[in-house]
């Protein structure tokens, strides 16, 4: 048997309809047999192209509310059929049950459905059934069915219709197997993580689709690969891409600076405390190699710098400077003056800008407030050690003085500041 397959026959059930219309005309003039559930059966139909009903196949309605539509034999038999075993071939036949060679999947979005804030019932009625056992029976069965699990794939799609006629590969399949079981699995990691919410069940599931390759990692010799949405974080005014350790200082600077509350503004244990503009008081910390080598509080920013480079004005060379302040231009004059790798604040005066940008590799970053992680994860021997991240900013009501000698208020603030490093 050709590990090369044409697709004949499609089953279509869709979330998201966006880039899907040229999909569908590309499918009906190769002439492809469409099958389509509820939305997406009407919009084909819009369009009018020739489809069937999945309901006309399985000669039974969708039921309850439409949480089962394709959960029947004649759906998932024409998936999970071996087109190179006999037996299989003569049951198809004997109960009448189409082939289907092209699975496309979109899934209900979960994971934006909580973060909508949306109630129980409707983050409940999100949690896709019938589309990831779709997606599932055809990825097991990539030696002869196409599978396209997210809207992500579909200009993969695209591409096979267009320029191979329909035509897959084993190879090809395969791949897009693999993206099905991650589509799958990031799914079902993301429902587990919103009941464990509170469940507390002490498994560890950790998964993120977006993946930003780095230059290499921590040496030249290793890949690097940073999962997350960086744009999320920081906006980048200027300079080169991120490295690894780049992002470790980053990370290593947001953490610390986190410790400083803006004035007239309670600090969130998860999130990013940042001030600008008329700022009452202004935060610098200079970081390298993870590390805090200069920090200060100050009424202004330039004055902040100023005895922050002061704590080890040699180790500052080269480093990533953080404040939680708007840049001005004359502060920016004097960071300019020395030679470091990244500068992170809320915000800066256009002036300043045209100071620090002097430089085109010199990375720029504007902090945005956006949530930090609660956990701790590192990979230790042959597993890993989890914690919750510390969070907790000391003020001086944590203190308990056990001598006779109580310490002056100056004293206390002055002992306030190493906490936090």
């Amino acid at each position: 048997m050709s590990s090369t397959v044409k697709i004949k026959s499609a089953l279509i059930s869709v979330y998201s309809k966006e880039n899907l219309e040229p999909i569908i005309i590309s499918l009906n003039k190769l002439g492809v047999k469409l099958y389509a559930t509820g939305g997406t059966f009407d919009f084909i139909e819009n369009l009018k192209i020739p489809v069937t009903a999945v309901e006309d196949v399985t000669d039974y309605p969708s039921i309850l509310g439409g949480r089962v539509k394709t959960l029947h034999p004649k759906v998932f038999g024409g998936i999970l059929g071996r087109r190179e075993n006999n037996e299989d071939l003569l049951q198809l036949e004997k109960y009448q049950i189409p082939e289907i060679d092209l699975v496309v999947v979109d899934l209900y979005p979960f994971e934006k459905t909580v973060a909508g804030n949306s109630s129980q019932a409707d983050i409940i009625e999100k949690i896709d059934i019938g589309g990831v056992s779709l997606i599932r029976a055809a990825a097991k069965n990539f030696n002869n069915v196409v599978i396209i699990p997210s809207f992500n794939e579909y200009a993969v799609l695209q591409s096979i219709l267009d320029a191979k006629n329909g035509e897959t590969t084993l190879e090809e399949r395969r791949n897009l197997s693999a993206r099905a079981f991650a589509v799958t699995s990031h799914y079902d990691s993301a429902i587990f993580q919103y009941f464990n919410q509170t469940e507390k069940i002490d498994a560890l599931r950790i998964t993120n689709s977006t993946a930003n390759v780095l230059r290499y990692g921590e040496n030249p010799h290793q890949k690097g690969i940073f999962y997350g949405n960086m744009n999320e974080a920081f906006e980048k005014l200027n300079g080169k891409e991120l490295s690894y350790n780049n992002l470790l200082d980053c990370n290593a600077a947001v953490d610390l600076i986190a410790e400083f509350s803006a004035p007239n503004q309670e600090r969130a244990h998860n999130k990013v405390s940042r001030i600008g503009g008329d700022s009452e008081v202004a935060s610098v910390a200079i970081i390298k190699h993870n590390n805090a080598c200069g920090v200060a509080t100050r009424k202004n920013l330039l004055d902040a710098w100023k005895d922050a480079m002061a704590g080890d004005p040699v180790s500052a060379f080269g480093g990533v400077i953080i404040t939680n302040a708007n840049v001005d231009a004359a502060t920016a004059s004097e960071i300019n003056k020395l030679f470091f790798e990244i500068l992170i604040a809320p915000a800066y005066d256009a002036d300043a800008l045209t100071v620090l940008t002097e430089k085109k590799n010199r990375i720029i970053l504007k902090q945005k407030n956006f949530r930090l992680q609660t956990t701790d994860v590192r990979s230790v021997l042959n597993g890993y050690l989890v914690q919750d991240k510390d969070l907790k900013t000391e003020t001086a009501a944590d203190f308990n003085c056990v001598t006779s000698k109580q310490p002056t208020s100056a004293q206390t603030t002055d002992m306030l500041l190493p906490i936090k490093l």
